[in-house]
C-alpha cells in the first residue's frame, strides 16, 4: 500500500527477504493484479490492505498475518493516523472549514482518507459540508493545492514518506491536525493459509532489512493486532 516509485526497489528487496524466509512465493510482487481480485483471490499468500476494506468486506474471508509498524511519533505501535491539510495562509479553522469548505479524499473505503476525518468531525458535531473524491491521497493534496477542495486527510505515513522522497509534493500545505491513531494497514492471506509462518518470515525479514531500505520504507518492526480492535471501529456512512 506504500509502493511510491521511489519505495519499490526497497519493497522489492523486502518481498525477496521474506521469501527466502518463507522458502516459498512467487519470484516477484504483482503490481498489475487490481487489489481487490488479489484480496479476495483463494490463492492470495501475502498482500497489505487498508483497516476499512478490512472491516468492512474482508474481515471473513482472509486471515490476519500482522501489522507493519511504522514509528509514528505518539502512536501505538502498528498504529497511525491522518493530518489534516490545509493551503498555507488559509485561515478558516477546522469547524469553519467542514461547515463551509470542501474535503478532498482519495475513496470511501479509506480509513485515513475517509473514515478517520469523519469520525474526527464527528467528535466535533460536525461532518463535512462538501465532498470530492480524488482516486489518491497525493491527488487530494493536489486538489487542495490547486484551490479545487479545501481541505484533506492524509495518511501521515503515505505524507512522510513523499516528503521524505520529494519535498515540494506538500510545500503549499500546512499539516494543522490529526485524527486519533487507528490500527494500521495489516498484512492479510487467504483463508485457508497458516498466518502464523508468515508473520514469522515477514518480522525476520523487516529485522533483516538493511538501514537504508528500513529508513526508505519507515519500517520498525512487525506487530499483531487483534481482529477484534479492527472490528471495532465503526464503519463510517459514504460519501
Amino acid at each position: 500500500m506504500y509502493d511510491m516509485p521511489h519505495a519499490a526497489p526497497a519493497n522489492d528487496r523486502l518481498w525477496a527477504a521474506i521469501r527466502t524466509e518463507l522458502g516459498t512465493g512467487p519470484d516477484h510482487i504483482d503490481r498489475s493484479t487490481d487489489p481487490w481480485s488479489a484480496w479476495q483471490s483463494p490463492d492470495l499468500l501475502l498482500a497489505q490492505t487498508c483497516g476499512l476494506p478490512y472491516r468492512a468486506r474482508l474481515f471473513d474471508q482472509v486471515n490476519l498475518v500482522g501489522t507493519p509498524d511504522y514509528g509514528l511519533r505518539d502512536c501505538p505501535r502498528g498504529h497511525y493516523y491522518s493530518y489534516i491539510v490545509r493551503r498555507k495562509g488559509e485561515t478558516r479553522n477546522m469547524r469553519e472549514l467542514a461547515r463551509s469548505g470542501t474535503i478532498a479524499f482519495n475513496e470511501p473505503l479509506s480509513q485515513s482518507g475517509w473514515a478517520a476525518p469523519v469520525a474526527y468531525l464527528a467528535g466535533l458535531g460536525l461532518r463535512p459540508f462538501k465532498t470530492m473524491q480524488t482516486g489518491a491521497h497525493l491527488e487530494s493534496a493536489r486538489a487542495v493545492l490547486a484551490g479545487h477542495a479545501d481541505y484533506a486527510a492524509i495518511d501521515a505515513v503515505t505524507y512522510l514518506m513523499w516528503d521524505h522522497a520529494d519535498p515540494q509534493a506538500f510545500a503549499g500545505l500546512e499539516a494543522f491536525t490529526r485524527t486519533e491513531p487507528t490500527p494500521g494497514l495489516p498484512f492479510i492471506t487467504s483463508q485457508t493459509t497458516d498466518p502464523k509462518p508468515l508473520a514469522a518470515a515477514v518480522t525476520r525479514a523487516i529485522d533483516g532489512l538493511c538501514a537504508e531500505d528500513r529508513d526508505t520504507l519507515m519500517l520498525k518492526g512487525f506487530v499483531k493486532i487483534p481482529e477484534e480492535t479492527y472490528r471495532a471501529l465503526p464503519i463510517p456512512p459514504m460519501p
